[in-house]
């Protein structure tokens, strides 16, 4: 069974709605996945765009100490570094202002850019993380190596 991450707000390789990007609310949009593997104890959901004109993808968001029963994130979770609620996670730093801004921060490509596409990566994890909240992509990516059990992935595009 593999791992398969969806939005209702848009399709896999669409565009992503106004309303989540940095011209419209900004707020995140709901995900939900299927085909989690037996042993999972965590996950963890990176969202960068590749392409960016930095040398590394512009993270814009860092999601991590989902647990394993978990199956969605709702539409909005709110910009804090540890959540109780609507789902019980943690949040580290996206690429926002030298990497001090927590939550998630929608697509806003440099107009005549072109189409940029926006990688939301889930995680399944063998055991809980131990990071502490506030955490940036390098920090997660260091503390889940070796512990991937498998990985879904949801892209979508934005333009402006």
């Amino acid at each position: 069974m593999s791992l398969e991450l969806k939005s209702p707000a848009f399709a896999a390789g669409n565009r992503i709605p106004v309303r989540h990007t940095g011209d419209g609310d900004d707020v995140s949009p709901a995900m939900s996945w299927s085909g989690s593997p037996d042993g999972t104890r965590e996950f963890a959901l990176i969202c960068d765009d590749p392409d960016a004109p930095t040398d590394e993808p512009w993270v814009h968001w860092v999601i991590y100490g989902i647990p394993g029963e978990t199956r969605e994130l709702p539409e909005g979770i709110p910009p804090d570094k540890q959540l109780s609620a609507p789902v019980a996670a943690v949040q580290g730093k996206n690429s926002w202002s030298s990497g001090q801004t927590i939550g998630y921060r929608g697509p806003a490509p440099p107009k005549g850019h072109g189409t940029h596409h926006y990688h939301f990566k889930l995680y399944a994890l063998d055991r809980k993380l131990v990071l502490q909240p506030g955490a940036d992509n390098p920090a997660l990516l260091k503390a889940m190596a070796g512990h991937v059990l498998e990985e879904g992935e949801l892209v979508g595009t934005y333009e402006r």
